[in-house]
């Protein structure tokens, strides 16, 4: 049984978030939980290494069916395995996606702060990007209708991130109403990224936006892996689900010689994942939400002067240090300062320069080592 309190080092590795900063910077920035993969999983993965032949990978027909499965047990979502289009990531797909779908010069919307691939897709291919910013209120972030509707009203496609990163924003079922309303008044195609879907908080559901309606369906990609739930992003696999045949088809024709075909351990750790290491999630998500709370409690009573709406999902908070003033700006004091990385505010977008995100997904005592050095580095100042 896994110990998400145990600390496992991990320079040496060749972990990409451990190898980022020198040995004396805590990294707590890419959204890479410190926890070690379902003991299912690396059985399967060690199972697998029992034949000696790694070549070329396909997706067997137990993991499509499994898939669907999956769909619709959580989601009463009906998709078929044909529906299904295997990836090495979810950034390759919503990419794939905008050269498939888009002309240079149609518009792009994505709602900010986000992800930085997120926010730098549309300069891959020539596309206008429409910012409709995400508000802060005291209920939480919450999108507002007018601008995004003026955004779309120019635009071919909403680039969508839900459960949203930063933020830790779930999009309601009335918000992802409102939106595919929108999309369908403006013939907008909807990319939907939902790799962090099964990591809600506080008994809270994810919905797909593709569920809402057979007409949202069709002008719906979606993309879904296991690789933040159970912490394998390094095996490379991810899924994009299309109901409608010929975008799909669209879709799976734009690899055009850059996006290769799925690790092949990928696809039997998803398989394991799905299948057999649910009482790991369920342990993980009651660590990682107690971290958020003992975070969220931290911030209020050590840093008053920080803002932090609790995330209703992911592993990321998302930290509004504006009334600090720190010079140049807050992840570089931090890094300099207090040597713990955070990632910077200025990669979810210009405004947002102010901004740190942090990743709680580690052993308590990491996310307790973080808040010290902040709280140093603040009292040194």
């Amino acid at each position: 049984m896994t110990d998400f309190d145990a600390v496992h080092e991990r320079r040496g590795t060749g972990s990409s978030k451990w190898s980022k900063y020198p040995a004396d910077i805590l990294p707590m920035w890419v959204a890479d939980m410190d926890f070690p993969a379902a003991p299912e999983i690396v059985d399967a993965i060690r199972n697998r290494l029992e034949h000696p032949m790694l070549g070329y990978g396909v997706a067997r027909d137990e993991l499509r069916a499994r898939i669907v499965e999956d769909m619709a047990s959580k989601y009463d979502w009906s998709i078929t395995v044909d529906d299904i289009v295997f990836l090495p990531g979810v950034e390759p797909g919503f990419n794939m996606a905008l050269k498939a779908m888009l002309e240079p010069g149609d518009g792009l919307v994505v709602q900010t702060p986000v992800y930085r691939p997120i926010l730098n897709a549309a300069g891959h291919w020539g596309l206008v990007r429409n910012e409709v910013p995400l508000r802060a209120t005291e209920q939480g972030y919450v999108m507002d209708v007018d601008p995004l509707a003026s955004a779309l009203a120019r635009s071919r496609a909403l680039l969508l991130c839900n459960p949203q990163n930063p933020t830790g924003k779930v999009f309601t079922k009335d918000e992802l109403t409102e939106i595919a309303a929108l999309c369908e008044k403006n013939d907008a195609l909807i990319i939907s990224d939902e790799i962090h879907c099964d990591l809600l908080f506080d008994g809270r559901r994810h919905m797909p936006i593709a569920t809402l309606s057979k007409e949202t369906a069709n002008r719906t990609i979606t993309l879904m892996a296991a690789s933040k739930t159970y912490n394998i992003a390094g095996l490379k696999t991810a899924f994009a689900i299309v109901q409608n045949k010929e975008i799909r088809e669209r879709f799976a024709q734009s690899r055009l010689g850059m996006v290769d075909s799925v690790n092949i351990l990928g696809l039997e750790a998803t398989l394991a994942a799905y299948t057999h290491a649910s009482d790991w999630k369920a342990r993980m998500l009651a660590y990682i939400q107690a971290n958020r709370d003992y975070l969220s409690e931290q911030v209020a009573s050590r840093f008053p002067a920080i803002r932090l709406i609790k995330a209703e999902a992911t592993f990321l908070a998302w930290l509004d240090c504006r009334e600090m003033g720190l010079a140049p700006d807050p992840q570089a004091f931090f890094l300099e300062r207090g040597k713990v990385g955070f990632s910077a505010g200025s990669e979810f977008g210009a405004p947002y320069g102010d901004y740190v995100r942090v990743n709680f997904g580690c052993p308590r005592s990491l996310l307790s080592e973080g808040l010290d050095r902040m709280e140093r580095a603040l009292a040194a100042n």
